[in-house]
């Protein structure tokens, strides 16, 4: 995953998550490093112009939006904020890029919701929800903080191994968890 090279740099974890949406982990990874060789800080992004940062990030997903976010998210602020309401009301960020910012920069315990996450905490029958939203709230409810760092770390690997619902089934019925 892009974000576990850059640790625990809140400004490179942030613009990578806000890239990786919709977006192979390798396709991010290289546009991430393409655009901190060019813009390592906040203020130097801010210094580029948007067609700079399009060429850049190319071939990422939705990359002319990405780069329209990041030229205002990097006008707007000097300092990446360490908290879900900060980063929320950051263009191109929403609540699972605020969680993983959470989790990965600021060592903060936040449960990030994609897909797979929702996908399997269903199948598992740990929540019964019809949105990521709504599964966040009630993992919220049930799973130990302890758990929350990690939860799409671990869930994402399965997902992408495991891609259709017959498999994830067979899955974890060889572990024994369905």
């Amino acid at each position: 995953m892009p974000l576990e090279v850059f640790g625990d740099n809140p400004y490179k974890t942030l613009i990578s998550t806000i890239l990786s949406s919709r977006t192979k982990d390798e396709v991010t990874l290289k546009a991430s490093k393409r655009l901190f060789k060019i813009a390592p800080t906040l203020k130097e992004l801010s210094k580029l112009k948007e067609s700079q940062i399009k060429k850049l990030i190319y071939p990422v997903g939705f990359y002319k939006t990405k780069a329209r976010h990041l030229i205002k998210l990097a006008k707007m602020i000097n300092k990446i904020p360490n908290t879900k309401e900060g980063l929320i009301k950051l263009p191109g960020v929403g609540i699972k890029t605020a969680n993983l910012t959470l989790n990965r920069a600021f060592n903060v315990p936040a449960i990030s919701v994609d897909t797979h996450v929702h996908k399997i905490t269903n199948l598992l029958g740990w929540v019964k929800t019809k949105t990521p939203d709504q599964t966040e709230k009630e993992l919220n409810k049930i799973l130990p903080k302890k758990y929350w760092k990690d939860i799409n770390r671990y869930f994402v690997s399965i997902g992408r191994q495991y891609t259709t619902k017959k498999k994830l089934i067979k899955f974890f019925n060889s572990q024994g968890l369905l």
